[in-house]
């Protein structure tokens, strides 16, 4: 198990999958997770250190962007407390009117939220026999719940629905499009230090997905 999916696995996050499959598939069901939770809340202390403590453990002479992304969130988690991230994830994600970074997908696709990039997600959502929980509060097309589907994909356990095919088509229609525009924004705002690292390795991962479901 490498110190990424160490660091993810058992995050706390609601949504039930499997735990039977292949190493690789689980190790990104749980990375999707990890993504999810960060743009759902800001981390907690617990969180935080748990990232922290894979410090010192990867392989100093693992180059990959992957790897490389990894270390860089790891040390912002070790060095800033979650006061720090909360109130950098408030100050930009979180607003009355437009918040300075908008996480839909509606907003990058069709340049306003609940448009038809939104409609054709709660479809696929539909067709997969998925609903949002009561309690959650942002619309469909956000990118936790987006990712939060993604695992589901990969790692539920009723293979009709978690399957390749199916992951293939979700992350290509509802993900893909617009994944690099959000890290931009991120990454466009020089004040989001905490958040740079964190969208540097959403990019990463999000193009390795893209490039392994171009394989197929």
């Amino acid at each position: 198990m490498s110190e990424i999916e160490k660091a993810v696995a058992n995050d706390g996050q609601p949504t039930e999958v499997g735990d039977i499959g292949l190493p690789e598939d689980l190790a990104r069901a749980d990375l999707y997770g990890l993504i999810a939770r960060l743009f759902h809340l800001p981390p907690d202390q617990a969180l935080l250190d748990q990232i922290a403590a894979t410090a010192g453990q990867q392989d100093a002479a693992d180059q990959a962007p992957l790897a490389k992304a990894w270390m860089e969130v790891v040390e912002v988690a070790k060095n800033k407390p979650a006061k720090a991230w909360q109130e950098e994830f408030d100050l930009n994600f979180i607003s009355v009117g437009k918040p300075n970074v908008v996480l839909n997908a509606s907003y990058y696709m069709a340049g306003h939220l609940n448009e038809k990039p939104l409609v054709n997600i709660r479809k696929a959502l539909e067709e997969f026999g998925l609903e949002s929980a009561e309690e959650i509060t942002e619309t469909e097309d956000h990118l936790s719940a987006l990712c939060e589907v993604m695992r589901y994909l990969i790692a539920g356990d009723d293979v009709e629905i978690s399957n390749l095919t199916n992951q293939r088509v979700f992350f290509n229609a509802h993900i893909r499009p617009w994944y690099d525009d959000l890290c931009d924004a991120i990454e466009g705002i020089p004040e989001m230090h905490l958040y740079h690292p964190v969208a540097a390795l959403t990019r990463e991962f999000l193009a390795i997905e893209g490039q392994g479901f171009d394989m197929i």
